[in-house]
């Protein structure tokens, strides 16, 4: 269930509240293009700024949209272990297939602290869970060690998002866990070298907007055919890297609305794309032939 390209969806606001329907739209559009699941209410989501109650609506919807036709992974991560586990356990009575459990940000807690945290939710849901890793955000590291022994001993811990950038701590995490546990990678331009370590796949931004390449991609590089999943990596690679000049969900939800989708508007304190990168992403979305 948990190999290929899933999306890290978007949030669309519509005058300050959450555009359901247009939720819903993107559902379809994902369903159609070829995603192989659905994330929804993660960074890219936006979640930091959705109220519980939105954050509860917006998975709920989602869950209802897709019926079934591919997983959904709910986001349920907080600072707040008890807010992590109230979410992951209303996300589990909506009928998502997992949920992803971000690594506590700004508390940087040891290592002893997000196993206890991890290990709270796992016991007390149980769905399972895809731990994300992405110290950038967080401030904190989970060593490989740590996530070999949550897989060990709580058998619905069964895979990570992992962001770290660090290469070498892929290949200890597939070393260390389990031959079934699920290594996606959060990061669009280490998807193809994460998977030539034993990957999985991705939870993709960039999958916004180009779905179907990124499901390619992924599948092509499953069934084997290397050659063609490293053209694809390649074409897409001025692209992917141009969607993260500014912080994630901006160049997206700008490219979005590029492209007429309708779903530019942010919550503050994200803000507008500076001119000098707009004119970048334009660029970048010419070149490979989007406008």
């Amino acid at each position: 269930m948990f190999q290929g390209s899933f999306v890290a969806l978007i949030t669309p606001f519509k005058n300050g509240k959450v555009d359901e329907d247009k939720l819903r739209e993107l559902v379809e559009f994902h369903i159609k293009n070829g995603t192989m699941g659905i994330v929804p209410c993660g960074t890219t989501g936006e979640s930091p700024t959705l109220s519980h109650e939105e954050h509860k609506r917006v998975i709920k919807i989602v869950i209802e949209q897709s019926r079934k036709r591919i997983p959904v992974i709910a986001g349920t991560g907080s600072n707040s272990t008890a807010e992590a586990l109230d979410l992951t356990r209303d996300a589990k009575e909506n009928g998502a297939d997992a949920c992803l459990v971000l690594c506590p940000y700004y508390n940087r807690p040891t290592q002893k602290g997000m196993y206890l945290h991890f290990k709270e939710i796992a016991t007390k849901v149980h769905l399972p869970i895809i731990i994300y890793n992405i110290p950038s955000r967080t401030g904190v590291n989970l060593e490989p060690q740590t996530l070999a022994n949550l897989n060990a001993e709580y058998p619905n811990i069964v895979g990570v998002k992992e962001a770290s950038g660090i290469m070498d701590q892929v290949s200890m995490i597939i070393k260390l866990c389990s031959k079934d546990f699920c290594v996606l990678s959060g990061d669009d331009s280490m998807t193809l070298p994460i998977m030539s370590l034993g990957g999985k796949g991705v939870i993709s931004v960039v999958a916004n907007i180009l779905p179907g390449e990124i499901a390619d991609m992924v599948e092509k590089f499953l069934k084997g055919d290397i050659e063609g999943a490293r053209l694809l990596h390649y074409r897409l690679f001025p692209l992917v890297k141009v969607l993260f000049i500014e912080t994630n969900p901006i160049p997206v939800k700008t490219a979005m609305s590029l492209l007429k989708m309708d779903t530019g508007e942010m919550r503050l304190p994200l803000s507008p794309m500076s001119e000098e990168n707009l004119a970048k992403l334009k660029k970048a979305m010419q070149d490979y032939g989007l406008l």
